[in-house]
């Protein structure tokens, strides 16, 4: 078939590239993101391959559908950002990749956290100006602390076994508790108000829906350990950007590792240092000292780009050949599957 790749980089082409010597599907790159502006570039294509920040609304899908594309393939576990009911009564069958490596995303937030709590990266600044000073970079031992995980499913149940190996107590809240994982490990389910107020590092590995959005507000902060560090590796908009502004300027959040955020469509995945940054929330959150934002990086393994390349174009065979698709997406599926790591 052929496909149209959008916001294609470097690191997507090389992997498609490989995984396609088994499918031998015509596949174009394309730079720019997927939007009712750019979608007329897939015209002639079978199929479209998307990332995570592309914009699939009912007008971009119509355009699609005009320029003869069948097939919506996400390079992506999320889905919140395709028109699904537009989708349907286009006749556009929509596939994602559920799953890649929950354990890239969990390492990830494990280097956040070790990289504020240890401020290896002020250190590393520092050492290469021959400042060899010690002030200022006092950490905590992780061992013996409280560490709320907020979801359980494949990520979450991943950092808990990493957490275990710390020596943390393992605190976690999920709508539907892992017994055998709480056994194994020694996690105690609690309320969410209870992970909130009992932790002292929390990390986010919830799906973004209605009710997860700004799951932490300014209420949830306020109900915090002074001092608490916040990963969030999830959704951005699980956290109210301006709210945590105003907790870091007060001194109540001491730490926030950010691999997503709310408002990175704009911003994420692109280079630009000659700029000026327009978002005065995010420009906020980087004069933090106490504050590491990486951008969307969670998943950015060899082996989840891999197995990502490979149950797309797996996906787009099974199409063209007529057969079942596995990972196909359907309106009666929440807006978005637990712990999609990229968005």
């Amino acid at each position: 078939m052929r496909i149209a790749v959008f916001d294609t980089h470097a690191f997507d082409r090389e992997a498609l590239e490989r995984a396609n010597a088994d499918h031998d599907h015509d596949l174009r790159f394309f730079e720019p993101r997927l939007t009712a502006e750019t979608a007329a570039l897939a015209a002639g294509f079978d199929a479209i391959c998307s990332f995570v920040n592309d914009r699939l609304d009912e007008k971009a899908l119509g355009v699609l559908h005009r320029g003869g594309t069948r097939l919506v393939a996400l390079r992506s576990a999320g889905f919140n950002h395709v028109d699904l009911g537009a989708a349907v009564r286009l006749g556009l069958t929509v596939v994602r990749v559920p799953e890649y490596s929950p354990h890239a995303v969990a390492e990830h937030a494990v280097a956040l956290l070790l990289t504020l709590n240890r401020k290896t990266h002020r250190a590393y600044n520092r050492v290469r100006e021959a400042n060899f000073s010690l002030d200022g970079l006092v950490g905590f031992d992780l061992h013996g602390k409280a560490v709320g995980v907020v979801g359980t499913g494949r990520i979450g149940s991943a950092l808990l076994r990493i957490l275990h190996g710390f020596g943390c107590q393992l605190l976690a809240c999920d709508l539907t508790p892992d017994v055998a994982l709480a056994r194994e490990l020694g996690v105690r389910y609690v309320a969410l108000d209870d992970l909130f107020s009992g932790s002292d590092v929390i990390s986010l590995h919830v799906p973004l829906t209605a009710s997860t959005q700004h799951l932490i507000d300014e209420a949830a902060l306020a109900r915090m350990k002074r001092g608490i560090v916040l990963i969030n590796t999830s959704r951005g908009a699980l956290i109210d950007a301006r709210a945590l502004v105003a907790a870091l300027k007060r001194g109540h959040v001491g730490g926030a590792g950010l691999d997503v955020y709310e408002e990175e469509a704009d911003v994420f995945f692109q280079d630009l240092s000659g700029q000026v940054l327009q978002d005065d929330v995010l420009a906020r959150l980087l004069t933090f000292p106490n504050t590491l934002i990486t951008s969307h990086q969670g998943f950015l393994t060899h082996e989840a780009l891999t197995n990502i390349a490979e149950t797309t174009l797996a996906s787009v065979s099974a199409f063209e050949r007529g057969g079942p698709l596995a990972h196909e997406v359907r309106p009666a599926m929440h807006a978005e599957p637990p712990e999609s790591p990229t968005g």
